[in-house]
């Protein structure tokens, strides 16, 4: 049987180790996207003056829409490939009523948005 020195050491080495793993930057982390992920090639289908409805179909369900103010709709995401190197992408929707007006955010404004789809 081991003595109680031995045993402590012991303890002791095997405490210390559990606690340095937790420091480790060696640890795998797994890349996770959150949120609504977008490609300009998405952000190019939208048009003034379309309904929620479509903007829905085109886009799907916002991130978040706005608690205070319903006429936006959030997109966000995220990417997380290590700290150092995160992506984040959004955009912002705006609506007149149920008329889709304006976007805003991290994508570039497609050439024929102020072209309406019934022209």
């Amino acid at each position: 049987m081991l003595s109680n020195k031995s045993l402590c050491v012991w303890l002791s080495a095997v405490l210390i180790t559990a606690m340095l793993s937790g420091c480790s930057s060696w640890v795998y982390r797994i890349n996770v996207p959150q949120g609504n992920f977008l490609e300009q090639s998405d952000v190019d289908k939208l048009r003034v003056d379309m309904t929620r409805e479509q903007v829905l179909f085109v886009l799907g369900t916002p991130i978040a829409k706005d608690a205070f103010n319903d006429q936006q709709w959030h997109y966000a995401y995220v990417f997380n490939i290590d700290r150092e190197s995160e992506q984040r992408k959004s955009l912002t929707v705006h609506f007149d009523g149920d008329k889709l007006k304006k976007i805003s955010g991290d994508f570039d404004q497609p050439e024929s948005f102020n072209i309406p789809l019934d022209q």
